[in-house]
């Protein structure tokens, strides 16, 4: 049986780029005593993520860039190795991943394969991240990728063996929850 949820206050602790609330609420469950809690919630958009995968090559293409959280959290250089993803601008989750994948990695495809969708830290953030998959080809890279110089991305773009990738979630060198996601998706569905 659900919980009843009561909001009883909720204050804005910062509101820059992003939002973070403390809410006080009133969490009920049938046949126990209601309880009083406090949360601090940010509220960052949601996003969407994709793989770009070669059946012919076995190859897949991910981008690597400064995550400052990382860099905060002990990973020495700060630098993270991901699938494409970027914050939702448009409403549809899919024009939003065609289009970062344009910026991010030059790829300009048609089309992108919604595989399933992930809260990516429910304790705390409000985050619902989208993820696809795309195949892709040589020609289809149109353009430098790399991302927006106006919104400070300096993204490097990388294209691997299937099974380099998978091989760098092994030892750590990937440890971004997405990309892992994607990539054992494509491994499970035999993608490649």
């Amino acid at each position: 049986m659900n919980p009843k949820i009561d909001i009883l206050k909720e204050e804005t602790l910062s509101n820059q780029k992003y939002n973070l609330r403390k809410f006080t609420f009133e969490y009920t469950e049938p046949n126990k005593p209601t309880q009083v809690q406090n949360r601090e919630v940010f509220h960052r958009g949601n996003g969407a993520a994709i793989l770009l995968y070669n059946k012919e090559n076995k190859t897949v293409v991910l981008t690597r860039q400064f995550r400052l959280p990382t860099y905060l959290n002990g990973n020495p250089t700060g630098m993270l190795i991901e699938v494409c993803a970027g914050t939702l601008d448009e409403i549809d989750p899919k024009e939003c991943i065609i289009r970062e994948t344009r910026e991010e990695t030059g790829y300009h495809i048609a089309d992108a394969e919604k595989v399933f969708e992930v809260y990516v830290s429910p304790g705390a953030v409000t985050e619902l991240m989208y993820l696809y998959i795309a195949e892709y080809s040589p020609e289809m890279k149109l353009s430098k990728g790399g991302g927006l110089a106006e919104e400070n991305e300096n993204i490097q773009i990388l294209e691997l063996p299937f099974t380099q990738a998978l091989e760098m979630v092994k030892s750590g060198e990937i440890r971004d929850a997405k990309t892992i996601m994607l990539l054992q998706y494509a491994q499970l569905q035999q993608l490649i």
